[in-house]
């Protein structure tokens, strides 16, 4: 249990993907709470770190280089955390080199999932399940209990600048929409011919912009040109994540795969429609804003989930979790002002 008698130092880790760093700030929001003097790190991989910046509860931004010189940095991380001796480390990661440095840590508490190979070193196991109605930021929120601390539901959430709203100020003069229409993974995206669809029959007043890395630049350019539609704009690679956080904030709508953007969307407590494909929102990471609603197909298929995460291509070639989503469930959720 980490007591008040000295501001306790914490520090959490999250090497993952971006859509996992946007929802472990919902911890940072629970400790705040909970420990509003407490000095609050965040360990996360090269190129997540912006999605921290101007987080008002942050004290560093921790940085493992896991594609650079991966474990040069690791062990510099190594020596850094040890001599920070941290009232507590916790691990929302559930993989090695993670449970290395949380059982190496020199902390004066360590929580990690029981997944984490090195979990038995841990001085505190969190047994990691998927269960219906809890989301991943409850099971985050679990690692709290060992410290003594109480915890709510929470939604992650981030801070864009006030130049990051500065900068998006300009598309918001009308009434919008946002689509991320792509995804790491191929089964976790609804196809591209249906986005098309979705935005010849949005209502014509609205702008339909496109969000993306720059790697979808290509994608988002052809579905926007497919379409065939005037007031269709591909942003993709040229927002910043917290300049896409402030944007779909004020959005009448969004509409996102089982993917980043989705998580993005509820750190903002924007309208979201989230699309599922091959997964399923059972699994915990489902839409978390006041005005959001799941999408899936109305067919029964045996192959649906077909596994926690998505994959390169359908294993069984038809796709149907996807093409059978009609896009009328979609455009129900565009709203004409």
């Amino acid at each position: 249990m980490i007591t008040d008698s000295n501001p306790p130092r914490f520090l959490i880790i999250q090497t993952a993907f971006i859509g996992d760093v946007i929802l472990a700030t919902a911890l940072l929001e629970q400790l705040r709470r909970a420990r509003p003097q407490a000095v609050l790190d965040v360990l996360v991989r090269k190129g997540n770190e912006s999605l921290l910046a101007n987080h008002p509860f942050l004290n560093e931004v921790l940085i493992w280089d896991k594609k650079g010189a991966k474990y040069g940095s690791l062990w510099a991380l190594l020596k850094t955390i040890r001599g920070r001796r941290y009232d507590a480390v916790l691990n929302l990661q559930r993989f090695g080199a993670t449970g290395l440095l949380t059982a190496l840590s020199n902390a004066s508490v360590t929580v990690g999932f029981d997944k984490n190979p090195f979990s038995r070193f841990f001085t505190h196991r969190i047994t990691h399940k998927f269960m219906p109605g809890v989301h991943e930021v409850n099971r985050n929120a679990w690692m709290l209990k060992p410290l003594g601390l109480s915890y709510v539901r929470t939604r992650p959430r981030l801070y864009p600048s006030q130049v990051d709203y500065d900068t998006v100020q300009p598309l918001q003069r009308q009434s919008y929409v946002c689509i991320a229409p792509t995804s790491v993974w191929f089964t976790k995206q609804y196809p591209a011919e249906r986005w098309v669809e979705l935005i010849q029959s949005l209502p014509r007043h609205l702008t339909v912009y496109l969000l993306g890395a720059p790697t979808d630049a290509a994608v988002c350019e052809k579905i926007g040109q497919d379409s065939g539609r005037n007031g269709v704009k591909n942003l993709a690679g040229t927002l910043t994540l917290l300049q896409s956080a402030a944007l779909v904030e004020g959005a009448i709508m969004n509409y996102v795969n089982d993917s980043a953007p989705l998580h993005l969307c509820s750190a903002m407590n924007a309208p979201t429609t989230a699309v599922f494909c091959s997964t399923v929102p059972e699994f915990g990471f489902g839409p978390l804003a006041n005005d959001a609603v799941v999408v899936q197909t109305p067919e029964l298929l045996d192959c649906k989930p077909c596994g926690i995460h998505g994959r390169p291509a359908c294993p069984l070639g038809h796709f149907r979790c996807a093409w059978t989503i009609p896009v009328e469930d979609l455009t129900e959720r565009a709203i004409p002002l």
